[in-house]
């Protein structure tokens, strides 16, 4: 448990899976989480279901729906510490098979949803001389694929940890940190299909030395430290929760 206590945490993809358990997490620690989802149903089921827990609605593909949205949460709260970006959509499209249409959607929700996350907190965090930003990332970012997503999927996540570099690098000096976690197979919505086809898992479980997915909330750990005062020293790492299949 990471101590959380009179901080306020805001997680995209908050209602469910992985971000469902980064909110579990927080209340666990003393903290308030502020859900925001797409799902709006589910996200207010979770809040209640956990407690000492907001929801707002959110649309990631829209930059300018984030920053309506963004406006409203940071007046509605004396206080943000933290943003976790782990809301997303994967890809599972054969390169050959990728439309404009499919690049563009993918791209458009992982990496700019995540960007314009970060650049409508960022100018807030200057303000308050610091907070943590944690961007949930892939395996499949630094392998380029394989495993669930594949080129749409890999490149909108190797954005994402330039995109985390680069805003540790510049925001530093206010107090901003920035790191990136990235799971690789996780037993969530998400990732239903897979699990539903014995063939394609058994191949992807084979590829991780472990020889088993993740549970959400093992991934949900190692967002959390980053995201706590465990981690004050931490900026800019690119950390992978995957079983052991990158090995750097």
């Amino acid at each position: 448990m990471f101590d959380f206590g009179g901080k306020t945490v805001l997680v995209t993809g908050g209602a469910q899976g992985i971000g469902k358990e980064v909110v579990r997490g927080v209340v666990a620690g003393g903290g308030y989480g502020v859900i925001l989802d797409l799902n709006e149903e589910k996200a207010r089921e979770t809040a209640k279901e956990l407690g000492n827990c907001s929801a707002y609605r959110i649309d990631l593909g829209d930059p300018e729906d984030i920053r309506r949205v963004m406006d409203k949460v940071l007046s509605d709260f004396d206080r943000v510490d933290v943003l976790v970006n782990c809301g997303g959509v994967v890809s599972t499209l054969p390169f050959q098979q990728i439309t404009d249409a499919e690049w563009d959607r993918t791209l458009r929700i992982n990496l700019t949803g995540t960007f314009t996350m970060c650049s409508a907190i960022y100018p807030y965090f200057i303000e308050k001389k610091g907070g943590r930003i944690v961007n949930v990332s892939s395996v499949a970012g630094k392998i380029g694929g394989g495993l669930l997503g594949t080129a749409a999927y890999a490149s909108s996540k190797a954005g994402v940890n330039g995109l985390t570099k680069a805003i540790a690098k510049e925001g530093g000096k206010y107090g901003i940190s920035c790191n990136a976690v990235c799971p690789s197979f996780t037993k969530t919505a998400m990732t239903k299909g897979l699990s539903e086809d014995p063939e394609k898992e058994a191949k992807v479980l084979g590829i991780i030395p472990l020889g088993r997915a993740a549970d959400p909330s093992e991934p949900a750990q190692m967002i959390l430290f980053f995201a706590s005062e465990a981690a004050s020293f931490v900026n800019g790492e690119i950390g992978d929760c995957d079983g052991g299949i990158v090995l750097d």
